[in-house]
């Protein structure tokens, strides 16, 4: 009853930790506030949140392989000192975008590395029979996070605190929460003692090559649309007010996936991959050919929403069970590591397209090649992506 109890805990303090992580995505409500009060450009904003996700991805590669010796609570711990002093930096940037990049990238990106791992790895070894659903109830929060930060952010900038001011509170909040949460964080007794790296043939088999696609090709895709989503719905016939409840729609979906394809690959396994692939692909077709229908564009963005959220779950899933628990947190970080590649070229490849051709058709219809051969080849390759 005490173990049952436990695991529980343990989950609940995973959400949370993934809820203040997830406020990353956030940035784009963030950096008008930033653009505003520091004078700099939409693209040193864009570097900022492009190097934050490049930062995390790989660290997270390093983390992962410390935390057998270094155990959840220390590892996750190291990630709340470095998001604190990351915000903390950025609080007395001032004028400094040098500083800015500092704080928020490096810092901040080394501490998401360090945390983002933990949670999860940790909550798979309390629930090992329900690997899909776990996965996606540990990382729900860090596509709900940004929803919540966001709404933070626009109450916090309406009032008359100072971004000085916000982001010290936010850093400080920040690393007493994700600290407390770091506390309740242990593995079951059995599995705290086993240690051992993955051969080295578990890192060039079939599962890591396809997951580490099917993550590229995935997050590529989504993060081209959600990097542009707000111009993107503008050129398609919606207003200002209509693109922020899109880019709301975007993250509903993005969040609520996370759940759902964790429950639908508990029950159909691997083959979920390209279905969640397939129904983008379907979405984004939609959308070319939707025209100024502006309710069923909603619809759509919010469907792309939730097949970008899938690429969060289903990998991790599938890694979980093609290889022993414990070889998690050294094999899951390199397939995530392709989420990273795919956040520095998906973004500004869309806005170079948008600018090279006069609009984001382009962009959509290279999204849609790239998922629909993707989930092509990986339903063929299927059978190959379960355990």
């Amino acid at each position: 009853m005490v173990r049952s109890g436990k695991r529980w805990v343990v989950l609940l303090a995973a959400l949370c930790m993934q809820t203040i992580l997830g406020g990353v995505y956030a940035w784009s409500t963030l950096s008008v506030w930033i653009r505003e009060e520091m004078g700099i450009s939409s693209a040193q904003a864009g570097l900022v949140f492009g190097m934050t996700i490049m930062v995390f991805t790989i660290v997270m590669v390093f983390s992962g392989r410390i935390l057998p010796q270094f155990g959840p609570r220390k590892t996750a711990s190291i990630g709340a000192l470095f998001f604190f002093l990351g915000y903390l930096l950025a609080a007395y940037s001032h004028a400094s975008f040098a500083l800015l990049l500092l704080g928020i990238s490096v810092l901040s990106g080394i501490g998401i590395g360090f945390s983002y791992v933990v949670p999860l790895s940790v909550c798979l070894k309390w629930f090992p029979t329900q690997k899909g659903l776990v996965t996606g109830l540990s990382v729900g929060g860090f596509g709900g996070g940004a929803i919540l930060l966001s709404a933070i952010i626009e109450e916090a900038y309406l009032s008359s605190l100072s971004l000085s001011s916000f982001l010290l509170w936010y850093s400080i909040i920040s690393f007493v929460l994700l600290f407390l949460c770091a506390q309740l964080l242990a593995v079951p007794e059995a599995s705290s003692s086993v240690q051992e790296r993955p051969p080295r043939s578990a890192y060039r088999n079939s599962v890591m090559i396809l997951s580490s696609m099917g993550m590229f090709a995935g997050t590529f895709a989504g993060l081209l649309v959600v990097g542009n989503l707000s111009p993107l719905v503008q050129e398609w016939g919606l207003s200002e007010v209509q693109a922020v409840l899109a880019v709301m729609l975007f993250s509903v979906g993005n969040a609520s996936a996370r759940i759902v394809w964790g429950y639908i690959f508990d029950r159909i396994g691997a083959v979920s991959i390209p279905l969640s692939l397939l129904l983008f692909s379907l979405a984004t077709l939609m959308l070319l050919a939707s025209g100024p229908n502006i309710p069923l564009i909603l619809v759509l963005v919010a469907l792309l929403g939730f097949s970008f959220g899938a690429n969060f779950v289903l990998y991790a899933a599938v890694i979980a069970h093609a290889y022993p628990l414990h070889f998690f947190s050294s094999l899951y970080p390199l397939c995530f590591l392709f989420y990273g590649i795919a956040g520095l070229l998906g973004p500004g490849i869309g806005g170079w397209l948008r600018d090279a051709t006069g609009s984001y058709m382009t962009s959509l219809v290279l999204c849609l090649l790239i998922v629909f051969f993707s989930a092509l080849l990986l339903f063929i390759k299927r059978r190959r992506l379960q355990p």
